[in-house]
């Protein structure tokens, strides 16, 4: 299973919840769950999810999940490449969860990186389940003087970047 670790989905909302109009970018929604805590964060203070899956059985999971949760007014479920979508999507978020293929990470996070401006959140899950292969995206991070990045070892591990400037 894919599904985020519910302290992790309490973690997400957290980061989510106290931001007015918090627009979210989601990299691998899979059936939801933690697009569900993360429409929950955001729908106190007027925000809204855009969560991005390919797989067309877990999109169908994905609505019936989050129409169960009843948050379909604060999520949307865009079924598709993350590449091919990210390269159309015009829109700016302040908080981009990124749950996606681990060789992906680093491509996507310099397309998603694009749609954040200076203050935005890039939050990846998996950094040290997947050590051997996320360590490398971590480190990358870190040692970038645009950004303000760490690990949080909080269920498969988290890394939080802020972005400080444009960059590339």
């Amino acid at each position: 299973s894919r599904a985020v670790a519910s302290t992790t989905g309490r973690f997400l909302f957290a980061l989510v919840a106290p931001q007015v109009s918090c627009e979210v970018l989601e990299l691998g929604g899979s059936r939801g769950y933690s697009t569900a805590w993360l429409a929950a964060g955001a729908r106190i203070l007027g925000g809204h999810v855009t969560s991005i899956e390919h797989d067309p059985r877990k999109c169908e999971a994905w609505r019936g999940n989050i129409a169960e949760a009843g948050l379909d007014a604060w999520a949307e479920l865009v079924e598709g490449n993350a590449f091919e979508t990210l390269a159309s999507v015009e829109d700016v978020f302040d908080v981009v969860f990124l749950d996606a293929e681990k060789d992906d990470y680093d491509a996507l996070f310099k397309l998603a990186r694009r749609r954040v401006e200076p203050g935005g959140l890039i939050v990846a899950d998996n950094v040290l389940s997947h050590v051997e292969t996320l360590g490398a995206y971590s480190a990358a991070r870190q040692s970038d003087p645009t950004l303000s990045s760490v690990t949080v070892s909080l269920d498969r591990g988290l890394e939080l970047t802020v972005v400080l400037s444009g960059g590339v």
